[in-house]
């Protein structure tokens, strides 16, 4: 198939480009061959004559959204109109990459794919209006939604790593809960997804959860760190967006059809020993 990938120099457009590239020819866009911002995009991504169109490229930055939501609803929102309507007018499919964020944190339990929406921050809205605009122009569409991604080179655990370098203590949030996701192995399940007909929303998250402060700690156990590491509340973490304390993602679509990720400390420890092998 030939395959267009938007945001295909981001850590997750990388490693979704990597693995399809192996089997399906790849047309890979950043914003300089793409600008989402504006309905040009449109034109650009039928010249393309694609296939399939996965189209992780968003505005991610979540303090960000929370001080200019119109970029961000211009971005995740108008800009995934454009890329649905390419789709649209070229008959191909659609895998759109989403977010923990559309929830609001309330939940008891993980979420499902067909659980109710209700985003509370800026960057929540825009990636919810994204699937509300796919669901509305296209049947044959997959909706990806992803959690707390690590891979490339910034990340969390690329974070944690840096600062049990230079501090002897750090502190983590121990009550904001969520579903650690690799980039590699959310890339490899949607190399598997789009070889099947079944459209629809996913949950592609690696399996388990956990707190900031428990993935910190994991993070800190494989790398034999000696730092010290506290508790925090997520309260007195302070920046610009208010984020959902409690989104733990419930793989149970994908898992129906043989699609599962491995448990996320696995994924975690195979992670940065490929890290430690590159340097």
């Amino acid at each position: 198939m030939r395959i267009v990938i938007t945001g295909a120099h981001g850590q997750f457009g990388q490693d979704i480009q990597t693995t399809l590239g192996t089997t399906h020819e790849i047309i890979a866009l950043g914003r300089d061959d793409c600008d989402l911002e504006h309905s040009k995009a449109i034109e650009c991504l039928t010249a393309t004559n694609a296939d399939v169109i996965v189209h992780p490229a968003a505005y991610t930055n979540v303090d960000g959204c929370a001080r200019d939501p119109q970029r961000a609803y211009r971005v995740n929102t108008l800009g995934t109109k454009y890329v649905a309507l390419a789709c649209q007018q070229l008959g191909a499919r659609l895998v759109y990459v989403s977010t923990n964020e559309v929830f609001d944190g309330h939940a008891e339990r993980p979420y499902v794919e067909y659980d109710t929406a209700a985003p509370i921050n800026s960057y929540g809205w825009s990636k919810w209006g994204g699937e509300q605009v796919v669901r509305e122009l296209l049947q044959q569409f997959y909706i990806v939604r992803v959690a707390w991604l690590f891979g490339g080179e910034r990340n969390f655990v690329c974070t944690v790593l840096r600062l049990i370098q230079e501090r002897d203590e750090i502190a983590m949030v121990a009550d904001e809960v969520g579903s650690p996701t690799y980039t590699v192995d959310a890339a490899a399940a949607i190399a598997q997804l789009i070889e099947t007909p079944c459209y629809g929303t996913y949950h592609i998250v690696n399996d388990g959860a956990c707190s900031r402060y428990e993935f910190a700690r994991t993070i800190m156990e494989i790398a034999g760190a000696q730092t010290i590491l506290q508790p925090m509340a997520l309260q007195d973490y302070k920046r610009d967006s208010v984020v959902p304390s409690y989104t733990p993602l419930d793989n149970v679509a994908a898992s129906a059809l043989g699609i599962r990720l491995r448990p996320w400390q696995e994924a975690v420890r195979y992670y940065i020993e490929q890290l430690n092998m590159s340097l």
